[in-house]
This record gives structure tokens, C-alpha cells and sequence, in this order.
């Protein structure tokens, strides 16, 4: 072979090389790990003015050194509203009627931004990250009736996805508004969705409907007459993960992410769940950790207080370390 082969050679194996470098893996992007905290009373009251060692945090029972961000209140925040419109969930576009107007909090936060996902089968990004209320408000007054499936995590996939695009400053939340249970998912699986959700400083907020149950009292108001007539290894804490994920996808990753899962049926109790979500979004401390050479994969953390009493703490459950998934 002669020298121009041979260079020519090794820089096409340097580009095949780089070329799988870049296959997207989810990886931790650093060995800091962030845990959003809401803390609330026995009345459900939220507590201000704790400190980072008024904290225990257990990386595998593990306890670790605490930190608190005190400046994370003053953060612009990202949000993505992920909203199911496939399947029975037209019908639950009355008791959401408004979710514009509730979103207006949000927009007080110099900087903060909200973007719109609606999924059926298939994952729409109906409003990309805007600053502007009067456009998501004009979004979200003209919702249609989606297809058959509710492709939750297919959709809950791509708006973490969304964002971790965003500046690493900011605090990222998803607001999940859908049934509790995944009907055709084609792209995500459930366990990169586990590993995505553990690798993400994403808070997810769940705000599922019962189509049965909203069946049942509609009926019962008279509102829906129309309807009528008709083993401990590496990988046992990933299936853990998982199967809670099957069972109910909203309920487990809102658990995995210390946000808040509540079921609503009616508008009344949608109003205050909203007033509620928008509340808590500005009270969360930011802890965080640094575990020290911790072994590849999932993770179960657990958040406590120092002296609990009869307060609570809503954390993440678990971090992804870095280590491929796949």
C-alpha cells in the first residue's frame, strides 16, 4: 500500500469512527446531579425556607453531600405542554377549556417559554418555544379530535428531547395532559424512555383523565346523551421502571421526576390542579449532588428531610450514569 492509500485509509476509518461517536446515546453529561424538591406540609401546604442540610439525599442508600441553588427561583423556565388529542380525549376539551389563559403565569418569568406537543398516534409540535401568551392561547383555542392512539411515549420522548435543546440554565418541565395508559407507541421504547427521563433534569407534571370514569359522570349530568345506546442485577431497577411505565406511563414518569400526578373529571378540579401545577413551579428547592464513580446505568436515589415530621418531599427517583442503554 502506498503512503497517499494509507493516509487516505486511516482518515476513512477516523470519519467511520466519528461517525459512530455520534449515534445518539443518552449519557450523564455530568457527573452533578440536579434534584429539583417541592416540599409540602401535612395540609398539602407548600414549606419555604429550608436549607441544603435539612436534606438527606441516598444515592443507593447511600447518603451524599447536599447542595442548594438559591438562585434557582429567579430562572427562566422552559415548558412543553404535551397534550393528547387522539383517542376518546376530545371530550375532555371542555373541562380544559381556558388552559391558555391559566398558562399566563408561566409568562410573568422574564425569559420563560412554553412550546405546544399534541399527539394522537403521531407527534405534532403545534407551537414551538414562544415568549408570546397570545399565540399559545390562539393554539390551544382551536384543538381537534385526533385518530385512534395515544401515543404517550412516543410524545413524551420527543419533548424531552425538545427540551434538553434548551440552555442548560434553565429549569425544564413538562406538563402531561393525557390518559393513564399508552395506545401505539411506534418510535420510543420503554426502557430508553426510563433511561432519557433518568439522564434528564426534566420535572414532569402529570394531569391524566380517566376516559371511563369522565364517561360515568357525564352520564350522570345528563351531558353525554349523544354517547348513549352503546433478580437483583444491573438491570433489575431499569424493568422496575419499566413495568411501572406499562401500567401507567404518566403516573411513573411523573414519580421518576419528582413532579405531581393528579386525575381530574371535571373543569372545576382542572382549574385548581392548573392554579396548583403554576404554583408549585416557582416553590421547588434545587438540590444537588455529586455521586462519586457510581456504576453505569439507573440509579434509585431517595430524597428525604433531616427531620420530616409529618412534611413530604416530592423528588426524582432515580439518574442515569454514564453508560451506553442501548
Amino acid at each position: 500500500m502506498t503512503k497517499n492509500k494509507s493516509i487516505v485509509v486511516l482518515l476513512l476509518a477516523g470519519l467511520a469512527l466519528r461517525s459512530y461517536a455520534q449515534e445518539p446515546t443518552f449519557r450523564a453529561r455530568s457527573n452533578v446531579v440536579t434534584v429539583p424538591a417541592l416540599v409540602k406540609d401535612e395540609r398539602g401546604q407548600v414549606v419555604y425556607g429550608l436549607h441544603a442540610d435539612d436534606f438527606v439525599i441516598e444515592d443507593e442508600g447511600v447518603p451524599q453531600a447536599v447542595q442548594l441553588d438559591q438562585s434557582a427561583e429567579s430562572e427562566p423556565v422552559s415548558v412543553v405542554v404535551v397534550l393528547q388529542c387522539g383517542r376518546r380525549a376530545s371530550r375532555e376539551f371542555s373541562r380544559m377549556r381556558g388552559l391558555g389563559s391559566m398558562l399566563s403565569p408561566l409568562f410573568g418569568a422574564p425569559g420563560s417559554q412554553i412550546a405546544l406537543v399534541e399527539f394522537d398516534s403521531h407527534v405534532t409540535l403545534a407551537r414551538d418555544f414562544a415568549d408570546n401568551q397570545e399565540s399559545v392561547e390562539a393554539e390551544l383555542s382551536n384543538l381537534h379530535a385526533g385518530d385512534q392512539g395515544a401515543a404517550i411515549l412516543d410524545a413524551v420522548q420527543y419533548s424531552v428531547r425538545l427540551l434538553d435543546q434548551v440552555p442548560r440554565e434553565r429549569r425544564r418541565v413538562l406538563l402531561l395532559i393525557s390518559e393513564t395508559r399508552d395506545h401505539g407507541s411506534h418510535f420510543a421504547k420503554t426502557t430508553d424512555v426510563v433511561s432519557q427521563i433518568g439522564n434528564s433534569n426534566t420535572v414532569i407534571y402529570a394531569l391524566p383523565f380517566s376516559p371511563s370514569f369522565s364517561q360515568v359522570l357525564d352520564t350522570e349530568r345528563g351531558s353525554n346523551k349523544d354517547e348513549w345506546g352503546g433478580t437483583p442485577d444491573l438491570l433489575a431497577p431499569l424493568m422496575m421502571a419499566s413495568q411501572a411505565v406499562r401500567r401507567n406511563a404518566p403516573k411513573a414518569i411523573a414519580s421518576m421526576t419528582g413532579g405531581e400526578y393528579e386525575l381530574f373529571a371535571s373543569r372545576k378540579a382542572f382549574e385548581r390542579l392548573m392554579t396548583d401545577f403554576t404554583n408549585h413551579l416557582q416553590s421547588r428547592y434545587l438540590l444537588s449532588f455529586q455521586p462519586k464513580d457510581p456504576r453505569p446505568g439507573l440509579h434509585q436515589i431517595r430524597v428525604r428531610l433531616r427531620e420530616p415530621g409529618k412534611s413530604t418531599v416530592l423528588a426524582r427517583t432515580s439518574y442515569w450514569a454514564e453508560g451506553d442503554v442501548r
